[in-house]
């Protein structure tokens, strides 16, 4: 890429500690923190939810609102002067672009205590938005209203005019999708190339059993889960599933530079990239941005892609929809559970040999694809036989069985009308 007229690289160099000036000190970075290595026992979760009026769904949000609603708890994106606090259980909250509320656990060792916690600080999030007036959506997309950015800061401003070059689903994405995210740990260097494969490789299955978003914009998009079909278009092929590997991490590395760069932060309100910029294309001619990147552009530059599983040191799963009131705590224990052992990742990974690579057809059809049908059964039973890896209380594996019980009913029904 040639030197744009009349731009100059800054004279003023980043600390040589921090400056990145070749791609393989970039791509070395990437995949070592992306991918530490460690016992995997922790878990953590991220809940996020659409926000409606309770009196018309269909109303737009407003975000003084929002904000007003949330009280301490709102967050410096929609509320620039709050010192935020936690919620009382321990839980962040953050507010995405069209509105959504998300919380944010901390890391446990304990499902129990994390579904606690979770639990516990959900509740009082919906009760600080039922004195406002609003509640919490049942559905991982808005099934009411267009997308429709509530939060203008410059982050989001240059994420949507960089997606919106591409399609509508990364406005889709971005203000009007709601999921569940699993944070599982990487493993020991043993074992993360196989945790990596399983955590896909039972994705689309589970997509299928949990999809919860058939309707988008106030229609029936045709899509089982719309969120997923919304976050794949967002900005491909950098937020599809990769190709099996045996060298995740690297793999990874090499995506991140080749994945073009959505924001560029600085003092001003644009925070637009040149057009067409790739990370690695910024190390190779820094005079298109008129500074060298550094690995704080690099950490950025990550939390701005968005596959179906995101390396962050752990891994965070990102394919499942929000499932309505409390129901978020099954997809989290059967998750965890097909997790917990070598022996049942592997297990896993031969279960749904058949359906691994079945992403679109999970999203569009659910449990209606007969290959995905059959493996989603076969992954709830191995998941039930499976919940006493995890310390769940005896009323919370209860709530989880009965709840997979019903799911298997779905999948008989399912079947039945496809004979």
């Amino acid at each position: 890429m040639g030197t744009p007229t009349g731009v100059t690289v800054s004279p003023l160099p980043d600390p040589p500690s921090t400056a990145l000036r070749d791609r393989e000190q970039a791509e070395g970075y990437v995949a070592m923190v992306c991918f530490k290595h460690g016992p995997p026992r922790l878990h953590g979760l991220e809940l996020e939810w659409t926000v409606h009026h309770r009196a018309d769904p269909s109303r737009p949000l407003d975000a003084s609102q929002l904000s007003r609603a949330l009280g301490p708890y709102s967050p410096q994106t929609i509320n620039p002067h709050n010192a935020q606090l936690h919620l009382p259980a321990g839980c962040l909250v953050t507010v995405e672009p069209g509105g959504q509320v998300e919380i944010s656990t901390p890391p446990s060792d304990s499902a129990a205590d994390l579904v606690s916690v979770a639990t516990a600080d959900a509740a009082t999030l919906a009760d600080l938005l039922d004195k406002s007036g609003l509640v919490l959506g049942r559905h991982g997309a808005d099934p009411h209203r267009p997308p429709t950015r509530l939060l203008q800061v410059p982050r989001y401003e240059a994420m949507q005019a960089a997606f919106d070059l591409i399609g509508p689903q990364g406005a889709q994405m971005m203000c009007s999708t709601a999921s569940i995210q699993v944070c599982l740990d990487a493993g020991e260097a043993d074992q993360v190339i196989t945790r990596w494969r399983a955590a896909h490789a039972v994705g689309p299955a589970l997509v299928a059993l949990f999809a919860n978003s058939p309707d988008l914009d106030g229609r029936h998009t045709g899509w089982a889960s719309s969120r997923l079909r919304a976050t794949l278009g967002t900005c491909p092929p950098f937020t599809l599933p990769p190709e099996p590997t045996d060298d995740p991490a690297h793999q990874w590395a090499r995506m991140a530079m080749d994945a073009p760069v959505i924001c560029v932060r600085g003092d001003g309100p644009s925070w637009a990239a040149p057009p067409g910029l790739t990370f690695s294309a910024w190390i190779a001619e820094p005079a298109a941005v008129g500074r060298y990147p550094t690995l704080d552009d690099l950490d950025y530059h990550l939390s701005t892609l968005f596959p179906p599983v995101r390396p962050k040191g752990y891994l965070e799963i990102r394919y499942l929809d929000m499932q309505a009131g409390a129901q978020w705590v099954t997809p989290f224990a059967l998750l965890a559970a097909l997790m917990a052992r070598p022996s049942t990742i592997e297990a896993v990974l031969g279960l749904t040999e058949a359906s691994a690579g079945r992403w679109f057809e999970a999203a569009r059809h659910g449990l209606s694809d007969p290959v995905l049908r059959e493996a989603a059964g076969k992954v709830v039973q191995l998941g039930a036989d499976s919940l006493d890896q995890l310390d769940l209380t005896a009323a919370q594996q209860a709530r989880v069985l009965h709840d997979l019980e019903l799911r298997v009913e779905t999948i008989a029904t399912s079947q039945r009308r496809s004979a």
